[in-house]
């Protein structure tokens, strides 16, 4: 039997497919949706509902949303031990697979684990990793829209479609655009935050609370303990989900043994949400523009994740696409479902359609050359994309790199992920360098082949063209020592420290855009927008005003006719 697992930042579920229908499988206590929070107390590790209730009398011995953290190298401390997130994740695990276990009354050691589709290889191994450590063999890891495609029934539509799954978690936003043909279920495009969820809509009316009460509360907010602020956050929640029906809704807190209460309008609420709804509104641009499809040429939205109840979140959705999304299944199970599909897809039982899935490289994979320099001589830095994000995967794709210089007798190959077009903003993945034999630059060639697949499983082949010597390496994604909040950091630092300084605003605003718009396209046209970007850098270099001047006028006149 394998099982199907949605681990989710807020919430976790299992369930199996029982040879006619998907079957959410109970916890111990009676519920579907397991919190994903661990507690420690000794030597006793809590999971689910005890955990949740302990974390409110003891927040300092309880973790919760440890899976925006999952790949890094963050670690959680708790009851004087340290924690990182697959591990904590793993304990989740084990007791999904321990109420699965007394469900069926048979052991149960396989299973197929969902994830964000947004989340790189380190997060997906690091998944994989505590799908081990809970004793589990984990069959696939799934994205989740395509698994909640899957539970949605997609595949069994008459008409080809192409559906946008919008799924928006407790602590993750994913979107993805599916084309539909027969029993083929080809995704196009995924685009996501890693960092939106339903627990920023949340904190969102922690702040809104705190902005009225500042005055009559007897302790400011920076001097409130964890166990107050975690019991603030709890009826934050509980105000949160009222404006699922309602027009208004109260939060009601105890501070120091009084009662303080105030209500919310839904209109105010959503007004101080437009923030985040603005960055619900970019990935679905994002992933309209790599498909390379207009809002109108959508013919369905499914929406999947608890977040989604809001008011607000279907309003703009409606409000997007013309048309109402589909919302026929809960949508925090509709991903826990899909796995289960898919996992009786692997064991290929009957009363199961079988469907062609084929997924996307969420993000660009490429290596770092260097570049000629106008006048002569090379900069370094630079990025060679060999697999563009979204490629459909299995995918391989061959590159040629020359050496600088005759006399250079061996090439290092820097395997890199990320969208930035210099080589130092982006994720290293792994390293292979092989030795040159004497001649001349155009006869050492050599030739870069990668090729990735579905289980985010990366080969690096490096191959000299003169005498066919190669090396290989198989890249399953590496753990970094930043945590991902530091290298968003690092990048947006960095994206400044390449460009050489200036002193006018009006250069870096152009530069900083024809950043933004060399990350947002692939393919030719990041070929045409760096042309354009290096013409405007070397006028800046000139420190000739005049060329300045009118090298600016020409950049800005390109991004507007761009845009």
């Amino acid at each position: 039997m394998i099982i199907g697992i949605d681990l989710g930042t807020t919430n976790s579920l299992v369930s199996y497919f029982n040879g006619e229908e998907t079957v959410i499988i109970p916890n111990r206590l009676g519920g579907v949706l397991t919190p994903s929070v661990v507690s420690v107390e000794g030597d006793n590790i809590y999971t689910g509902e005890v955990a949740k209730e302990r974390m409110l009398l003891h927040p300092d011995e309880s973790a919760a949303v440890f899976k925006r953290s999952m790949g890094s190298d963050m670690r959680y401390k708790l009851g004087g031990k340290e924690y990182r997130s697959e591990e904590l994740s793993s304990f989740i695990l084990r007791s999904l697979k321990e109420d699965a276990e007394e469900f069926l009354h048979e052991e149960v050691t396989e299973a197929v684990i969902s994830v964000p589709a947004y989340f790189n290889d380190a997060r997906r191994k690091a998944t994989k990793r505590a799908g081990e450590l809970a004793g589990l063999q984990v069959e696939r890891i799934i994205s989740e829209p395509t698994a909640a495609a899957i539970a949605y029934g997609l595949y069994e539509m008459n008409d080809d479609a192409k559906v946008l799954v919008f799924d928006l978690g407790g602590g993750t936003f994913d979107v993805s655009i599916l084309e539909l043909s027969g029993t083929i279920l080809e995704v196009r495009a995924v685009a996501g935050d890693n960092y939106l969820g339903g627990e920023d809509f949340t904190a969102r009316l922690v702040d809104m609370w705190f902005d009225k009460l500042k005055k009559d509360l007897p302790v400011k907010r920076e001097d409130m303990d964890d166990k107050t602020l975690r019991h603030i956050h709890k009826q934050a929640e509980i105000c949160k989900l009222g404006f699922t029906e309602e027009r208004s809704s109260s939060m009601r807190c105890v501070i120091n043994e009084q009662e303080y209460e105030c209500s919310f309008m839904r209109d105010e609420y959503e007004r101080r949400c437009e923030d985040l709804l603005e960055r619900i509104r970019i990935p679905v641009r994002k992933s309209l523009q790599d498909a390379r499809l207009k809002l109108t040429e959508i013919d369905k939205v499914v929406m999947v994740g608890g977040s989604t109840r809001l008011h607000m979140i279907r309003s703009l959705v409606a409000k997007l696409f013309r048309f109402m999304p589909d919302t026929r299944i809960n949508p925090d199970e509709a991903v826990a479902r899909g796995c289960a599909i898919q996992a009786a897809m692997k064991e290929r039982r009957e009363g199961i359609r079988e469907v062609i899935l084929t997924d996307v490289c969420p993000f660009t994979l490429s290596t770092e050359v260097s570049i000629e320099r106008e006048g002569g001589g090379f900069e370094s830095g630079h990025v060679c994309p060999i697999i563009e994000r979204n490629t459909v995967i299995p995918a391989s794709r061959t590159e040629t790199l020359y050496p600088l210089r005759d006399d250079q007798r061996s090439i290092r190959v820097k395997v890199l992920q990320g969208e930035s077009r210099f080589a130092a903003n982006n994720l290293l993945l792994g390293e292979l360098e092989i030795d040159l034999p004497k001649g001349k630059t155009e006869e050492n060639g050599v030739d870069v082949t990668y090729t990735y697949d579905i289980n985010s499983i990366l080969e690096v082949i490096v191959k000299v063209r003169r005498t066919g010597e190669s090396v290989k390496q198989i890249l399953k994604g590496t753990d970094v020592d930043m945590s991902d909040e530091e290298i968003a950091k690092r990048m947006e630092e960095l994206a400044y420290l390449k460009i050489p300084p200036r002193e006018q605003e009006k250069n870096k605003l152009l530069l900083v855009r024809g950043e933004r718009l060399y990350e947002e396209n692939f393919g030719d046209d990041r070929m045409v927008i760096e042309q354009y970007i290096r013409r405007f850098e070397m006028a800046l270099n000139s420190q000739d005003p005049v060329r300045i001047d009118e090298a600016r006028e020409e950049f800005r006149e390109f991004l507007e006719e761009w845009e």
